[in-house]
């Protein structure tokens, strides 16, 4: 059985944006990578408007948890995509190989006003996540060389 690349995508928090990007890729690219998410800091739960707007697309979070980037420290992934800016900062090194990205996320929980805009900035990041996310994989899929 062929071991498929491991992913991680990393955010300070692990609440949102990285969980948003986990899901995405656990629902569209489970046949050609395993995605995962950490954070440096995480909050201890997945937001749950994150949650809600992720299921609004199909993409059900609800069971993945904010977790700590530390064991995969000790278990290198193939590739560490970090989501936010201070995740960037704040990333360890990881061992010579590990191929990094970055794509640069605003924190939809920062949002604020009335339900109806914090909703619509879910929404958007939600949207963004999943354009930038599948257009990469999409670029795997056509036989682009990963990563």
């Amino acid at each position: 059985m062929k071991t498929l690349p491991r992913v991680l995508v990393l955010c300070t928090g692990n609440s949102c944006r990285s969980q948003m990007a986990e899901g995405f890729l656990r629902c569209r690219a489970a046949d050609v990578l395993e995605a995962h998410s950490a954070g440096s800091r995480p909050a201890g739960q997945v937001h749950p408007l994150a949650v809600r707007v992720m299921a609004e697309v199909g993409v059900d979070i609800s069971r993945q948890t904010s977790k700590h980037l530390r064991p995969f420290l000790e278990n290198p992934p193939e590739v560490v995509i970090t989501v936010c800016d201070d995740a960037r900062e704040s990333c360890p090194a990881f061992p010579r190989g590990t191929v990094r990205h970055h794509w640069s996320f605003p924190d939809p929980a920062r949002a604020r006003g009335g339900e109806s805009q914090v909703l619509s900035r879910f929404r958007e990041i939600r949207d963004t996540i999943g354009m930038v996310f599948t257009a990469w994989v999409d670029g795997l899929r056509d036989g682009r060389r990963f990563p």
